[in-house]
C-alpha cells in the first residue's frame, strides 16, 4: 500500500507535525514553541489550550509544506512528552488546571511520605519506577487534593484523566476515543507492566478513581478517527507512544541489547531487554519499550532531567551565546587546561541518583574561564551523565553481547559532543542520517498498523548510518575527566555526609 503519514510530535517545548511519504522520506513539517510556565520554584506547567492549538497549527502547517490535503493522509501517529498530565470536563473537553509537566517537582513531599510509609517497593515491584515526582501519579492525586471539585467530579465521571497523548486524541476524535497506549500508561505509577493493567492496589493507595482513567491499546491499534472538521479529512489514528519509546522504534532498536540515547530538553537512554522485565538494582527503571501484537518487549531506562536545557540556559539565562548550536565551537574553542564542571540539577538529578532536592552547581572555575569553558562543561556533562546510566544499565544486565549505541535528538549534530560522548563511555557512538527518529518511529507504527509499511526486519533494513564516533581519548585523560566529574555530583546530591 502506498500512502503518507502524519507523525504528530508534541514535545516539552514545542510540537512539531512531519509528514513521511512511502519511502519513508520528510515531505513537509510544521513546529511552534509554546510557554513554558514556572507558578512556583520547581514547579513546570503547560496551557493544554496552547498546546493543542500548536498541534492543529502544526499539522495544517506540516500539510501546506507538502502541498497535501487532509485526503491525502493514509493514518496519523502520535508521540508526545512523557508524565505530563491533564485533567479535563468529560463533556465540554475543556481541561480544569494547566498540565502539570515531567519536569515538575511539586509533589516531593509526597512522594517521600509515600516512601516512609513504605510504600516504594510494592510500586517498584508492579510498575518498575520509584516513587518519585517524575511520574504522573502523585501529579494526578495533587491535582485531585488541590483542585476544588476534582475530586468529586472525577470519582462522579464527570472529570477524566490523560497524558498528553490522550488529552490530544480526545481533542482530534470531538470525544470519541479516551485512550492511551501501554508505553504511556507504564510512566504514570498506576500501570502493572507485568499484567498490563491498570492496577487497583496502587489507585486506592494514591486514592485515584479508576473511572478517569483510558484505556490502554497496543501501540499500533485503532485509536479512534479525527473529526473531518479539524484537518479537512477524517484520518485513523494508528499509531501512540511515549517520546522515548518511539525514538527507541525509530532507532529500530528490536533486539535485545540495543541501546538507543536521546539528547533533547533532557536526554533519556532505553536498553531493550527482550521479552522479560529486568528489576533494576542501579536505580534505573524497568519500562515498557513497546507492545505490538499483544506482546511487550521492556527496557531499562535512565532518564536525565537536563540535557540540552543546560545550554538553553546559558542561551537565555546566562546570556553566554546566541544559538544552542554555536555550543560545539565554543567548547573547542575552549582551554583545555581547565577542568570546569557544570552539574545540571537545576530539578534535581535523575537515574542513577535520584536526588529531587540536589540542585546545579559548576565547580573548578578559575578567573580565565569563560563562556567557552562553561558551554563545554555543559555539552561534556551530557555525556558524563551517559556515561552514569550505560553502567549502571551494565551492572543490571550483564549480557554477553557487545551494546549497540544509537543516538538521536538536536544535540547529536554537534560533531564535537558525538566525539566527546565516545570517548567518555569508550565505545563507538552511531548517528543515523534521519535525526528526527522520535516522529519517524510514531510514523512507523501508524503506517505499519494500516499497511502502508511493512515489520520491523523491514524497517530495521531501512535504517541508514550517517556516521560511526570511535573512541580516541587516551585512557588516564578519560578515567581523569570522569573521577572529577564523579566528585562534582558527589558534592551536590542533598544526601551526602
Amino acid at each position: 500500500m502506498t500512502g503518507n503519514i502524519l507523525a504528530i510530535d508534541q514535545g516539552t517545548t514545542s510540537s512539531r507535525s512531519i509528514i513521511f511519504d512511502e519511502t519513508l522520506t520528510a515531505i513537509g513539517s510544521g513546529q511552534q514553541e509554546f510557554t513554558q510556565y514556572f507558578p512556583d520554584s520547581g514547579w513546570v506547567e503547560h496551557d493544554p489550550e496552547e498546546i493543542w492549538d500548536s498541534v492543529v497549527k502544526t499539522a495544517k502547517a506540516a500539510l501546506a509544506d507538502a502541498g497535501l490535503g487532509a485526503d491525502a493522509i493514509s493514518a496519523i501517529g502520535i508521540t508526545n512528552q512523557r508524565e505530563t498530565i491533564v485533567i479535563w470536563d468529560r463533556e465540554s473537553g475543556k481541561a480544569i488546571h494547566n498540565a502539570i509537566v515531567w519536569q515538575d517537582r511539586r509533589t516531593a513531599g509526597f512522594c517521600t511520605a509515600l516512601k516512609s510509609e513504605g510504600h516504594e517497593d510494592l510500586f517498584t515491584s508492579k510498575t518498575g519506577l520509584l516513587l518519585d515526582p517524575y511520574f504522573s501519579g502523585t501529579k494526578l492525586a495533587w491535582m485531585l487534593d488541590n483542585i476544588e471539585g476534582a475530586r468529586a467530579g472525577a470519582e462522579s465521571g464527570k472529570l477524566v484523566f490523560g497524558t498528553i497523548d490522550s488529552f490530544i486524541i480526545w481533542r482530534l476524535t470531538a470525544g470519541k476515543s479516551h485512550v492511551t497506549d501501554a508505553t504511556n500508561a507504564a510512566r504514570t505509577l498506576i500501570f502493572n507492566i507485568h499484567t498490563q493493567e491498570w492496577d487497583d492496589e496502587l489507585l486506592e493507595i494514591l486514592r485515584i478513581p479508576r473511572a478517569m482513567l483510558p484505556d490502554v491499546q497496543d501501540c499500533a491499534s485503532d485509536f479512534g478517527t479525527t473529526d473531518s472538521k479539524i484537518l479537512g479529512a477524517a484520518i485513523p489514528i494508528a499509531g501512540v507512544a511515549g517520546d522515548q519509546q518511539a525514538a527507541t522504534i525509530g532507532q529500530a532498536c528490536f533486539e535485545p541489547g540495543m541501546f538507543k540515547s536521546t539528547y533533547g530538553t533532557g536526554c533519556f537512554a532505553l536498553l531493550n531487554t527482550g521479552d522479560k522485565p529486568v528489576p533494576s538494582q542501579n536505580r534505573l527503571l524497568t519500562t515498557v519499550a513497546y507492545r505490538l501484537g499483544g506482546k511487550v518487549t521492556y527496557a531499562l531506562e535512565g532518564s536525565i532531567f537536563i540535557a540540552g536545557a543546560a545550554v538553553q540556559w546559558l542561551r537565555d539565562g546566562m546570556k553566554m551565546l546566541d544559538n544552542a548550536g554555536d555550543s560545539g565551537e565554543m567548547a573547542e574553542a575552549a582551554d583545555p587546561h581547565q577542568h570546569v564542571y557544570l552539574v545540571p540539577a537545576f530539578v534535581g538529578l535523575g537515574a542513577p541518583y535520584w536526588d529531587a532536592e540536589a540542585r546545579g552547581a559548576i565547580f573548578g572555575l578559575t578567573r580565565a574561564s569563560g563562556p567557552n569553558e562553561l558551554a563545554r562543561a555543559a555539552l561534556e556533562a551530557v555525556c558524563y551523565q551517559t556515561r552514569d546510566l550505560l553502567e549502571a544499565m551494565h551492572k543490571d544486565w550483564a549480557a554477553e553481547a557487545d551494546t549497540v549505541l544509537r543516538v538521536d535528538g538536536g544535540m547529536v549534530a554537534s560533531d564535537w559532543t558525538m566525539q566527546f560522548l565516545a570517548d567518555i563511555l569508550d565505545a563507538p557512538v552511531d548517528r543515523p542520517t534521519i535525526l528526527e527518529t522520535t516522529a519517524l518511529g510514531a510514523a512507523w507504527l501508524a503506517g505499519h498498523h494500516v499497511g502502508v509499511w511493512g515489520d520491523q526486519a523491514e524497517f530495521a533494513a531501512r535504517w541508514q548510518l550517517d556516521r560511526t564516533f570511535e573512541p580516541k581519548m587516551d585512557e588516564a585523560m578519560r578515567a581523569q575527566k570522569y573521577a572529577g566529574w564523579k566528585d562534582a555530583v558527589s558534592r551536590t546530591l542533598s544526601s551526602r555526609d
